[in-house]
């Protein structure tokens, strides 16, 4: 096997995050479910975002995330998403390739502007985001560059690219190029309510096409449609090489095949914004893996990426996850 050029490739979602604080008085006043990623047409971002408060404009899309948060522990990363040629495009190809990710996805040619996730983060801390795909839509099978996908020792999925057919079909393509190539594959949930969406084809995906599986609670559960964690547990167990579930100020646990590990959460002093936490700590698990660390050690790594990023608004790390890690750790 070639050695390889990236720690991690993440596909998914190129958006545009606008953040603001809301309560859920303005929740309740425009029917938006709390805690929930709902898709939108252009004219609903529309009338939302005139409706918001103050925002604060980010790169964003749970893969890129991902990617991000690898590059700030110092790890090497590559993306594929679609964007448009336009101001909002042009702001995300600046920020992640600032970053050092290796992004060279052909810009979009349809009419829709590049995707933007308008992120509404209630006293409590949660996160409600309602997203307009734009540009997103047009990612396909043909934006999957094969001598990418073979370079990088992990291909990470974002389960939101589910939800359209040409997605799909790219999704697929980079999993079968990555498993050709002698690479894993791995898949974050993404959302509950995405699992309800396509629960069969994702039990399917984990059990045939994923390595490393990424899910909190609350989307393990709605997978296998059981009660309990210990239940959904046992379930996938055996789907999978390795089940990173996190379970939010419990922390996570990990499952490969018999090894069990329960990690605590790394502490916070205060939560401010749970956007980001699970791709974040992603960033540290496969960091971790790729470095050849036990899974408890992944799965440490991992919250501390976490923990970095939800004591403050946004979903990337504003200090170094490699100085945090050093910090904490050592």
């Amino acid at each position: 096997m070639a050695e390889a050029r990236f720690d991690v490739l993440g596909v998914g979602n190129a958006i545009v995050d606008v953040l603001t604080h809301a309560d859920d008085a303005f929740l309740d006043a425009h029917g938006l479910a709390k805690g929930s990623m709902t898709l939108i047409d252009e004219d609903t971002v529309g009338r939302l975002y005139d409706a918001m408060g103050p925002a604060i404009e980010c790169s964003g899309g749970s893969a890129a995330n991902t990617i991000a948060g690898l590059a700030s522990l110092g790890g090497s990363g590559a993306f594929i998403g679609k964007v448009r040629d336009d101001e909002m495009g042009a702001f995300f190809r600046h920020d992640i390739r600032a970053l050092g990710i290796t992004f060279e996805t052909l810009l979009a040619d349809d009419s829709a502007p590049t995707a933007r996730c308008l992120i509404l983060v209630t006293p409590d801390a949660q996160r409600t985001m309602q997203t307009y795909l734009g540009a997103c839509v047009e990612l396909g099978p043909d934006d999957i560059d094969a001598d990418l996908v073979a370079a990088a020792e992990v291909c990470y999925l974002e389960g939101y690219l589910w939800d359209r057919p040409l997605a799909k079909e790219a999704f697929l393509k980079a999993a079968r190029i990555a498993h050709q190539a002698g690479r894993r594959v791995s898949l974050s949930l993404s959302d509950p309510f995405c699992v309800d969406r396509h629960r069969a084809d994702f039990l399917n995906l984990v059990e045939d096409h994923v390595d490393v599986l990424f899910a909190n609670e609350e989307e393990v559960l709605s997978l296998y449609q059981v009660e309990t964690f210990d239940a959904a547990l046992q379930w996938v167990r055996g789907h999978c090489e390795v089940a990173a579930l996190t379970r939010g100020e419990k922390g996570s646990v990990i499952v490969s095949g018999d090894e069990v590990h329960v990690v605590d959460a790394e502490p916070v002093e205060r939560i401010v914004d749970t956007t980001g936490a699970g791709d974040a700590y992603a960033a540290g698990f496969l960091h971790g893996l790729g470095g050849g660390r036990d899974l408890a050690a992944c799965a440490r790594i991992g919250g501390v990426g976490a923990a970095e990023v939800i004591a403050h608004m946004g979903a990337r790390p504003e200090t170094s996850l490699r100085d945090e890690v050093a910090r904490r750790l050592s």
